[in-house]
């Protein structure tokens, strides 16, 4: 189980998310807090356990930059950062469907649905109504789609998701939102499979130094695929 480090200075831990892993799991559940707490174990040697932090989670089938801290003190600041908005959350997504529109901002009310690990759109005098922006821009047309760049503004249960979905524009490889074509690697486990959406940035405050850190997490084989003019080497995606 080895980690894809992006940034380590301190207590802070920045590293790739692979998708089909969750961020934080139950006891006896793989996970990625679970995978950082052993490589700090073997690699520092320590006796019993280690603390990992986790000031906020990517849903299961996304991968990207994941930031974590290493004591309880840097954990609170960063978590802190992302309540009030602090942190700049850059995506990549690709969708189904033609955005036509060169760049733009998406604004929907919308909830998590009770007792469904899923959320939807809903008017706004709702009594569960939340607001939900995001900006776009596109920054490619082709056969299966549009690749877009999404800065978040809020952060709801699979917002982009379900806002592109909204549009007639569902992730690829999202089926849970209406999308009718496969992204990556197709396991017997659906839990494993990957959609096309991937947390391409982190901008945050060091919680301790205070300094400006920018991370970025490159993709995998599967973005490769999809014909994308990228200039970095494709890195393995293994939930497993």
């Amino acid at each position: 189980m080895s980690i894809h480090i992006l940034y380590e200075e301190g207590p802070v831990l920045a590293v790739l998310k692979p998708s089909g892993l969750l961020t934080q799991g139950p006891p006896g559940i793989d996970s990625m807090a679970v995978r950082i707490r052993e490589f700090l174990i073997k690699r520092e040697n320590k006796p019993g356990s280690a603390y990992v932090g986790v000031p906020h989670r990517l849903d299961r089938p996304v991968s990207g930059a994941m930031v974590f801290a290493k004591h309880v003190r840097a954990a609170r600041r960063l978590s802190k950062q992302f309540e009030r908005r602090q942190v700049r959350k850059l995506y990549w997504a690709c969708v189904g469907g033609t955005v036509e529109a060169a760049s733009g901002t998406w604004r929907d009310t919308m909830r998590k649905i009770p007792d469904q690990p899923r959320s939807e759109l809903v008017t706004a005098d709702h009594p569960e109504a939340q607001t939900a922006i995001l900006h776009y821009r596109v920054l490619g047309q082709f056969d299966w789609g549009t690749w877009l760049e999404i800065e978040l503004e809020t952060g709801r249960m699979h917002q982009i998701r379900v806002q592109s979905a909204a549009r007639g524009c569902p992730i690829l490889g999202d089926e849970m939102y209406g999308s009718p074509v496969t992204f990556g690697q197709q396991h017997e486990d659906f839990r494993l499979r990957a959609i096309a959406l991937h947390a391409r940035e982190l901008g945050f405050e060091h919680p301790m130094t205070r300094e400006a850190v920018t991370v970025t997490a490159p993709v995998t084989a599967a973005w490769h695929g999809l014909g994308l003019p990228l200039n970095e080497p494709a890195v393995e995606d293994g939930a497993k």
